[in-house]
């Protein structure tokens, strides 16, 4: 008679160390196959071994700068001792989660919490993620006002599932996803365009960033506001989606209130609120909007989400908004965002290449332009016949391997870096990014060098796509 086999206990620190060398492998073999292959290519496939703050460290002790914060997830730097401890106390109080008929104390303190920024609106739904967040904007809107229709500006991004794909503004995530939502397109600042849709009477919103991620572009000043007077004129409303842009990206707690008079009907929160651990979203608005969409008993689940408001995301969310408002997270992002921005802006006039800087806050995009003189013009114009965006990628690569700081290009096809470091970066963090952004620069203009070198690599990897 065969004997069972000795039970045996998981693990964790055990199983990545014996299988954590396989992680590339295991990627392609497994999930999305052209992550490891698109890593490997460009230099980035790094092993990274434990991060703290705006900071992760390689197996060999290297210490690198996070300029990128998990596309903005980390706002208040990785692992912070509070969030990481109110997560533990949440999992040793064994609380009774997820019934889904009871109403537990955590979801309320954070809409309470959250609320108490955005005093023009009255309630909160807990959702998992930016895209969901967004959704849940739609569906209210679409339903509060009895109308399909919505509108959202040129090269926006709102995530990437059905509903916020039909607001997103680059075709490139869109096509072969079709049919998707009734929606259209209007310039980011055209309030002419915005009136001309408005008038045909089947708007039910407009969704906005106040500022892009995609190349980090802000709404013209008075926008907002001017927009806002529109759609209510014509019973429409708006969506400003903070996913990215709030919580004290932007210095300011959202990025809506750099404009006075500006109360959206609808706004969306994410990524820094899960304090970098648990997933979570929110979607806020006035009462009339959650009263018409939860009328009765019968409609209590008309809009849910399985693991919305679970503890552990609840308890995150509360942690974040106490290290914000006990750190002065959101006054230290305006104050080292201008600080870095000033010291990226002096360098425009000095370097042929560097066309502009602009954003706010900590988040800040560096575009790239046809330079002037004949050499340089000549290799500019090689590149942008291969694709687009490549010297901005030619940038990013060298500032990761040879000054170990991790970036970004702000969007396919833009000659634009963004940069949405974690909000607790500091003056010698921005000291650091500068010194080696200047020293990438200095290469590039030299006509010659690693840059140009690795710019021809990435020629040929794009002339084989095609």
């Amino acid at each position: 008679m065969t004997q069972p086999s000795a039970r045996r206990e998981f693990d964790l620190g055990a199983l990545i160390a014996e299988r954590g060398a396989e992680r590339y492998e295991l990627h392609t073999r497994h999930l999305n196959h052209q992550l490891p292959r698109m890593l490997h290519t460009i230099g980035f496939d790094k092993v990274y071994e434990r991060a703290e703050g705006a900071h992760f460290w390689d197996a060999d002790g290297n210490d690198y700068l996070d300029m990128l914060a998990g596309f903005g997830v980390m706002g208040v730097g990785r692992h912070h001792p509070v969030v990481r401890k109110a997560l533990h106390d949440v999992l040793d109080a064994q609380l009774a989660d997820l019934t889904r008929f009871d109403c537990q104390p955590l979801p309320g303190l954070l809409a309470e919490r959250l609320l108490a920024h955005s005093p023009h609106l009255d309630r909160v739904f807990f959702g998992n993620s930016g895209t969901e967040a967004v959704e849940t904007a739609l569906k209210f809107a679409r339903y509060a006002t009895g109308r399909p229709r919505v509108l959202y500006c040129a090269h926006a991004f709102h995530g990437l599932t059905t509903g916020s794909l039909s607001v997103n503004g680059e075709d490139g995530f869109r096509d072969g996803f079709a049919p998707l939502l009734p929606d259209t397109a209007v310039p980011l600042g055209d309030l002419a365009a915005l009136e001309r849709e408005l008038r045909k009477g089947d708007v039910a919103a407009l969704i906005v960033e106040p500022i892009q991620g995609k190349g980090v572009h802000e709404a013209p000043p008075g926008y907002l506001r001017a927009a806002q007077e529109l759609l209510h004129k014509y019973k429409a409303l708006l969506i400003a989606d903070e996913v990215q842009t709030g919580l004290g990206r932007t210095g300011d707690f959202y990025a809506y209130q750099h404009e006075d008079g500006v109360e959206p009907d609808l706004v969306c929160v994410a990524k820094a609120l899960s304090g970098g651990y648990v997933p979570v979203s929110a979607t806020l608005g006035k009462e009339w909007i959650f009263k018409k969409v939860y009328s009765s008993i019968d409609r209590v689940l008309v809009h849910s989400a399985s693991f919305g408001a679970n503890a552990q995301a609840m308890a995150a969310g509360l942690a974040v908004l106490s290290v914000m408002e006990n750190e002065q997270i959101v006054a230290n992002a305006r104050a080292v965002g201008e600080y870095l921005k000033g010291q990226l802006t002096a360098l425009v006039g000095t370097y042929e290449l560097l066309a502009d800087v602009r954003g706010r806050g900590l988040m800040i995009g560096i575009e790239f332009g046809r330079p002037k003189s004949l050499k340089l013009r000549g290799r500019w114009t090689m590149l942008q016949a291969a694709r687009k965006g490549l010297f901005a990628q030619m940038v990013v690569v060298p500032l990761l391997q040879r000054h170990r700081i991790l970036t970004q290009v702000s969007g396919d096809h833009l000659e634009v870096i963004k940069l949405i470091p974690p909000l607790v970066v500091d003056e010698a963090d921005a000291d650091r990014f500068v010194e080696a952004f200047t020293a990438v620069m200095d290469d590039a203009h030299s006509g010659g060098g690693l840059v140009w070198d690795f710019g021809k690599t990435l020629v040929k990897q794009a002339m084989a796509n095609r």
